[in-house]
């Protein structure tokens, strides 16, 4: 029973920061709110991670929401241009045929997938560290890649994920942003820990 209350109350947690996200992001009419909204997420699933399980859930959410508005979109601006601008250039390739389309596309996706990494380490980056935009970007790509097989890991339980969802697409409204930010957090701490492993053995032997 001891088990199953441990299930049913990460549960609820879960249903409600998910639910949480969504009317915060409404709140900025989307373009302003997601991103206030995904570190205020981020904020409280790093510290259940942590075993901060007794913390007010709306009342952190709602004080980080505001704390981090700006910066937060800030931030969030410049990773949207960005995917603009490679939503751009797939377009502009598209309209071109030919050897010069097949020779454009390696390099363009090679790009992309990096800008997929970047994303993917973005908000646990920003709420594990205190850094300026392009530095939490810069982090965020280094962070990532020298992590590539948590990365893959990470990608392979976003596939996993969204089997079950596709399965019981009734839980998508109620658990999808939480249990992606679950899992992103997760993964990202076990990249920062060995990270910062690596750099105390450096400065040990030096």
């Amino acid at each position: 029973m001891g088990y199953f209350y441990v299930v049913c109350e990460w549960i609820m947690r879960l249903a409600y920061v998910n639910l949480l996200w969504i009317v915060f992001s409404l709140a900025g009419f989307i373009v302003l709110g997601v991103s206030p909204a995904s570190v205020s997420l981020f904020t409280i699933v790093r510290k259940w991670l942590m075993k901060e399980t007794d913390l007010p859930i709306f009342q952190t959410f709602i004080q980080t929401y505001k704390k981090e508005f700006i910066k937060a979109n800030k931030l969030g601006l410049i990773m949207l241009v960005m995917g603009l601008f490679l939503y751009t250039d797939f377009q502009l390739l598209n309209s071109v045929g030919g050897t010069i389309h097949y020779i454009l596309s390696v390099p363009l996706l090679i790009i992309t997938f990096l800008y997929c990494i970047t994303l993917l380490y973005i908000f646990p980056v920003y709420v594990q560290y205190e850094q300026k935009p392009f530095q939490y970007i810069k982090n965020s790509f280094y962070i990532g890649v020298i992590n590539m097989h948590i990365t893959i890991f990470l990608i392979a339980a976003f596939l996993v994920l969204s089997f079950i969802l596709k399965a019981v697409p009734g839980l998508i409204p109620f658990f999808v942003v939480s249990f992606v930010s679950l899992i992103t957090m997760g993964g990202a701490l076990i990249s920062f820990r060995r990270i910062e492993s690596k750099q105390k053995k450096f400065n040990l032997q030096n």
